[in-house]
């Protein structure tokens, strides 16, 4: 049966080998901000180191010969040494989460307070030693706390408070699960470190500070997932804010340009605003989709654009027009095409005022197309523009 100690050491080489691996995809993710990366791989890295140190601490205690004396001494001092070094790492990614999420507000002091209690508690580890004040070795190679171990526990506990109420003011700031993860990296440490106390010979506040740290890297992972997210999302809404601003634009200005035809007609007011909303009836009717639909309406909307290139007193006589006006009058469906198709992501606008005078039976103009030779598009602005010249 595997003793207590067995199993505490197997559990380190466990989770060391766990946060080597997660410091690698922490190393080579994208997702995460380069100050909150670097934090996040130096706590990983560091928890990796701490238990390999604390794992040599227990496989070299009681050990006499000279190599147990040296490792028990470089592998206790590294235990307390990354432990603070992991906590300053902490407190960088409180920092830069602080600097995100309250939007430019000034650090919280106590922050700085904990940054000097972490180069106080070092200088009185390197202090410990030389004076055996945190904690000693009896004959045996044995690790013995000294008159000052409380001190080595307080500094920590002192700082998991400071930063657990930073943690707490900035509840309304964070996202939930980022939040709970801070908490428990704050509070757990603490409960570890009074059963610490009473359970003299376990790692409780290692093990304990290392799965939180895991824990740490999986839910940022999962805040970083919900603002690329966010920001996607954003992204769609402003492209579609985007395209509808110019899909108004170009709308106002598809208008506009049909009333400045309309208006040389005295005989024809609202004659291609009819003829577009006659069109895009019939279009639905057809079966066409909601995009076809629309080129249908806009071809439509513009399909005289070309009586711009015609004389005002041909288009208003009154009187029969002579074979040599009549011929000036057919000229508008070239000329409306040569306008529109300088609009070439909009070829439909061309071709609707180009083909709208043609007829089935091929007696129509500029070309004589007949039957389907016709664009199906110009036949259907043909059939309402024939509709409005009757009706109104």
């Amino acid at each position: 049966m595997i003793d207590l100690k067995t199993f505490q050491m197997n559990m380190m080489l466990l989770l060391s080998g766990i946060c080597g691996t997660i410091a690698f995809f922490v190393a080579i993710t994208k997702t995460i901000s380069k100050r909150r990366k670097s934090a996040l791989l130096s706590m990983e890295l560091s928890a990796m180191f701490l238990l390999i140190a604390d794992r040599f601490a227990y496989a070299y205690r009681g050990n006499t010969e000279k190599i147990g004396f040296l490792i028990t001494r470089v592998s206790n001092f590294f235990v307390y040494f990354l432990t603070l070094l992991i906590l300053w790492t902490f407190n960088n990614y409180l920092k830069d989460l602080y600097e995100e999420y309250e939007h430019g507000k000034p650090l919280p002091k106590r922050l700085k307070v904990i940054d000097g209690l972490l180069i106080f508690g070092e200088a009185m580890l390197v202090v410990s030693q030389f004076t055996g004040f945190y904690y000693t070795f009896d004959e045996n190679n044995c690790y013995q706390r000294g008159g000052g171990f409380i001190l080595c526990y307080a500094i920590p506990v002192l700082i998991y408070i400071l930063q657990l109420t930073v943690i707490v003011r900035s509840f309304k700031s964070l996202h939930r699960n980022m939040w709970y993860a801070l908490l428990l990296f704050s509070v757990m440490p603490l409960i570890a470190s009074v059963l610490q106390l009473f359970f003299y010979g376990l790692s409780l506040i290692n093990i304990t500070l290392v799965g939180m740290i895991m824990l740490l890297y999986i839910f940022s992972l999962l805040d970083a997932n919900k603002a690329i997210e966010r920001a996607k999302n954003l992204e769609i809404t402003l492209l579609r804010d985007e395209q509808e601003y110019f899909r108004t634009i170009f709308v106002q200005t598809a208008e506009a340009l049909a009333s400045a035809i309309d208006a040389k007609d005295k005989y024809t007011h609202g004659h291609s605003r009819r003829v577009a909303e006659y069109s895009v009836k019939i279009a639905r009717l057809a079966g066409l989709d909601s995009k076809a639909c629309d080129d249908v309406y806009f071809a439509a909307l513009l399909h005289d654009t070309g009586k711009i290139g015609i004389p005002d007193t041909i288009i208003n006589k009154e009187r029969r027009l002579t074979d040599e006006e009549f011929a000036e009058i057919k000229k508008h469906p070239i000329i409306g095409k040569q306008i529109l198709s300088s609009i070439s992501r909009s070829p439909f606008l061309g071709i609707g005022a180009n083909y709208h005078h043609e007829r089935y039976d091929g007696k129509g103009y500029p070309e004589g197309l007949k039957g389907e030779e016709i664009p199906d598009i110009a036949r259907i602005i043909a059939v309402a523009d024939a509709y409005d010249a009757m009706t109104s």
